[in-house]
């Protein structure tokens, strides 16, 4: 046992030398590593399972003994400074490793279909191979100065991914986004580690929990000074897992390709703060009133999260908002005290939320066949409806995890929300009455996904509507500017017969090509025909088997991962699986490790929430689950318009409610308006000083020299007796200045 952790350093590096092959083959091999680029996703896969099976093997043993092993050694040495790297193995560190791996393996599978057509496929797995070195390094650093070292390598690898796609602007704009709000928090946490070290004189986490421990105890540290740091510290948790008031780049960020969401918006980066409030909990647990705050950040988190996820249209923000949301759960549980039920809905929902990222994916891989889709409406579920026929397994795999996040049990993430629900109940009443409620938000905002992409009718580009049919499209802007167009089609389905269909716009009739349904292989497709334009549409289809086997994976992770936190000893002997994990840690935090289950009193609690969970799900299907193939509710707004109601007050408070959720709680404008436009009019205030000010006193200089040469060229005109004049002119005046100086006589005389 020993002998594996002394090895575990070479856990960070394992993935790296894929990021260099590449870029040295890219450098001096161009044409053939492109030829070859497919087989660079094997050594990718490989060298990641490595890493897991040692991953694995480290997990046992901190299960079966709990232990910590730190290593360090010198980097420089001085008499007053000193400057160790190493790395901290113990229970944290080896659940954050198991989640990079496992999730990070599936990723690239998934990756290796859906990227297999992009002409940066090479770059793609580089940046992915390179993200997960950087997120290992930080899980298993040993001090705080390590941690900022991979934290902003993360950074850069998160910028790099986000903006992939850096041709487009939403993508070069999201990346920058999301690189600047995280400038801010990492700014933070940089005085905040500089504070601490200020304070206690040490880097390592050991060190410092110690002193700082004793420093308070005896009252000799300003406590100010110490909530101020803790607070900068917790800066940088708060915009790396994008809690409020930091949390405006995530959806933005969905900009990257999908595995990308996946892996670090759902599983691994995100998570990165938690890593750190809960690696950092003993520091932030002896400090007034921070613990009260990470809570608080939370709680608000959680809200907005869910409140904002409500109206969006595009899948991958819904997901990203509930991503947002379940990370306030995990906040809320550190700003209790509650470290195990954090790192538990950490698990468990790490791989319903990857299940439903390339769940998505899947979905968006099936409509970009659509000839002529792009990618905006691919991703827009008003656009979706009716695909539960055409992809069957992402469907249930998709329905599977939605059903975990809504807390339905008996799958994984039931287990741990309903876990941190009944704690915030012995926490604060008002906190708890707003978790519950955002649960049933959960169950609502999920299923609303689910059913506007996969239930119903088909809905490519209105072919279920007849007549004439205003549809809004609403788009916003990446810094928060909406704007919305109203797209005016009509065109009636005529007739199916033998199995070919023909559509009708204004007056013409046009049959379906027949070269199309050759060239996609017997699949099903319509053919639609906009002011005389006929374009050839193939209908969604499930997708490859490699893209499916990682789906397959996660629903089983769904399914059982949830059992980690369950133990069904009833003598109460041993503990479950997750608290022999984490038995160190509970154990310093003074916690009472989870004895066996009494299911008395667990389905007694957990009645409530799954209440409130199907109660979401039962708003969900009455509102958005068609009824008539001629009738799909989009959102609250068009029910009342498709059902003939009449705009009253309560359609006015829901309409307003509606645009507040989908225009971000307006959270963007008010950055846009406020800091924006700061920076700006103080950008503009220096332009100004800087151009009539500085510029203008040395330009000033220049004029007068060049008005003092204009006047004095005048003077010299060439002629003796005149210089001799004004020669002899200048020395009398001087003589007689002398000479009334040197006999005393004042110039009074001169003017009587």
């Amino acid at each position: 046992m020993e002998q594996t952790y002394q090895y575990a350093w070479i856990i960070p590096f394992v993935p790296l030398p894929v990021t260099m092959l590449i870029g040295v083959g890219l450098l001096l091999f161009p044409t053939a590593t492109k030829n070859l680029r497919r087989m660079w996703a094997f050594p990718s896969i490989l060298l990641l399972s490595l890493v897991m099976i040692f991953a694995t093997n480290l997990s046992i043993q901190q299960i079966n003994s709990s232990s910590i092993y730190q290593y360090v050694w010198s980097w420089t040495l001085d008499n007053d400074f000193s400057l160790e790297f190493g790395y901290l193995i113990d229970g944290l560190t080896s659940i954050m490793a198991m989640l990079i791996t496992t999730v990070g393996i599936l990723v690239l599978i998934y990756s290796d279909n859906y990227m297999v057509h992009d002409q940066g496929y090479l770059r793609f797995f580089a940046y992915m191979s390179f993200f997960s070195t950087s997120m290992l390094g930080l899980v298993t650093s040993s001090n705080l100065i390590q941690i900022y070292l991979f934290w902003e390598l993360v950074g850069m690898c998160s910028y790099l991914l986000i903006g992939f796609w850096f041709t487009r602007p939403s993508a070069a704009n999201a990346c920058q986004k999301a690189f600047v709000t995280n400038r801010v928090g990492d700014f933070g946490l940089l005085l905040g580690i500089l504070g601490f070290y200020w304070i206690t004189g040490s880097f390592e986490f050991g060190d410092l929990f110690e002193i700082l421990n004793n420093l308070i105890y005896n009252n000799e540290v300003n406590s100010p000074f110490v909530t101020l740091c803790a607070a900068l510290l917790f800066t940088g948790a708060v915009a790396k897992s994008a809690q409020f008031p930091l949390h405006v780049w995530l959806p933005d960020a969905m900009e990257g390709p999908t595995p990308i969401s996946a892996l670090i918006h759902a599983a691994t980066m995100v998570a990165a703060g938690i890593f750190l409030v809960a690696r950092l909990l003993p520091l932030f647990i002896v400090i007034p009133y921070i613990m009260n705050f990470i809570s608080l950040i939370g709680i608000i988190t959680l809200l907005l999260g869910a409140t904002l996820a409500l109206a969006q249209k595009d899948i991958k923000r819904g997901l990203a908002y509930s991503t947002m949301s379940q990370l306030g759960y995990m906040m809320l549980a550190l700003g209790m005290g509650s470290y195990r039920s954090a790192l538990f809905h950490l698990i468990t929902h790490a791989y319903s939320k990857a299940l439903l990222f390339l769940g998505s994916g899947s979905v968006i891989h099936s409509m970009e066949t659509i000839v002529g889709y792009s990618p905006d409406k691919s991703q827009n579920m008003v656009l979706m409806g009716g695909l539960a026929k055409h992809v069957p397994i992402t469907k249930k795999s998709f329905l599977l995890g939605t059903l975990s996040l809504c807390g339905i049990p008996p799958l994984a993430c039931f287990w741990s929300k309903d876990e941190i629900l009944n704690e915030t109940w012995l926490y604060s009443p008002i906190f708890a009455i707003i978790a519950w409620a955002t649960a049933g938000l959960t169950a609502f905002y999920m299923f609303r996904i689910y059913l506007l992409t996969f239930e119903g009718h088909l809905n490519i580009n209105f072919q279920n509507y007849s007549g004439n049919q205003n549809t809004p499209l609403y788009s916003i802007s990446l810094w928060g500017k909406g704007c919305s167009t109203r797209i005016n089609k009509s065109f009636r389905l005529l007739r199916i017969t033998n199995n070919k269909t023909f559509f009708s716009f204004s007056k013409k009739t046009y049959q379906s090509n027949e070269n199309v349904r050759k060239k996609n292989e017997g699949r099903p497709f319509i053919n639609i025909v906009f002011f005389d334009n006929k374009k050839s549409y193939s209908y969604p289809y499930e997708s490859e088997n490699s893209m499916l086997f990682p789906l397959l994976v996660l629903v089983l992770f769904t399914l059982f991962v949830g059992s980690l936190g369950i133990s069904f000893n009833q003598e109460g002997s041993d503990l479950d699986i997750l608290s022999k994990w984490l038995a160190l840690s509970i154990n310093l935090f003074n916690q009472k490790s989870k004895d066996s289950t009494d299911w008395y009193e667990f389905f007694k609690d957990a009645i409530f929430s799954v209440s409130i969970a199907y109660l979401g799900i039962f708003l969900a299907s009455f509102l958005y689950k068609p009824i008539y193939s001629s009738f799909k509710n989009f959102d609250l707004i068009n029910l009342f318009v498709k059902t003939g109601a009449k705009r009253n007050h309560w359609d006015k408070i829901i309409s307003r409610l509606y645009d507040w959720s989908y225009n971000r709680a307006y959270i963007d404008l008010f950055y846009t308006a406020f800091f924006t436009g700061s920076i700006r009019g103080l950008a503009q205030l220096t332009h100004f000083f800087d151009r009539r000010v500085i510029d203008g006193i040395t330009n000033g200089f220049g004029v007068m020299s060049f008005f003092v040469g204009e006047c004095i060229k005048y003077v010299g005109g060439g002629r003796i007796s005149s210089y001799l004049f004004f020669y002899f002119s200048c020395v009398s005046i001087f003589l007689i200045i002398y000479s009334f100086q040197f006999f005393d006589i004042p110039f009074a005389f001169l003017i009587q």
